[in-house]
């Protein structure tokens, strides 16, 4: 009788790849890594455990919305405090946090939790072209579609 494969954590191999986010569209880019960084372009993917690769993003400030998303669409954050209702334009993000604006995006694509944390931690955004990962040297990884 066959039973199902479960990955083990000890198991796992990781790599790493580099994806160029200049020209690409926000949403477009931001699932296709939470996709890796899930691990489900993997055969040996298991919901619960951590199988992702560890995933570099370079060039973040010239990332492309479609529409009017640039002057529409709003980024919100709390104090906690009476009033303390923050708010940010998608170009503002993209002018001055625009690292932030794909970590937001490709976190809220991954599962809610101390797993989706998890699994976060393996995204690191920089704005340029340069990253200081080549230690790990990591493969160029091209985008489906």
């Amino acid at each position: 009788m066959r039973t199902t494969y479960m990955a083990k954590a000890s198991e796992i191999e990781r790599k790493w790849y580099v994806i160029d986010a200049a020209g690409q569209t926000l949403g477009r880019l931001s699932s296709e890594v939470a996709s890796i960084l899930r691990g489900k372009h993997k055969p040996t993917f298991t919901p619960h455990v951590d199988t992702g690769d560890h995933v570099i993003i370079i060039n973040a400030e010239k990332i492309e919305l479609t529409g009017n998303k640039l002057a529409d669409k709003i980024y919100y954050r709390h104090s906690m405090y009476p009033g303390g209702l923050k708010t940010r334009t998608a170009n503002e993000m993209r002018t001055n946090y625009p690292e932030r604006m794909l970590e937001l995006a490709i976190k809220g694509m991954l599962p809610k939790g101390s797993l989706g944390r998890q699994m976060a931690k393996k995204l690191h955004v920089y704005a340029g072209p340069e990253h200081k990962h080549q230690a790990q040297q990591p493969e160029v990884y091209e985008l489906r579609g």
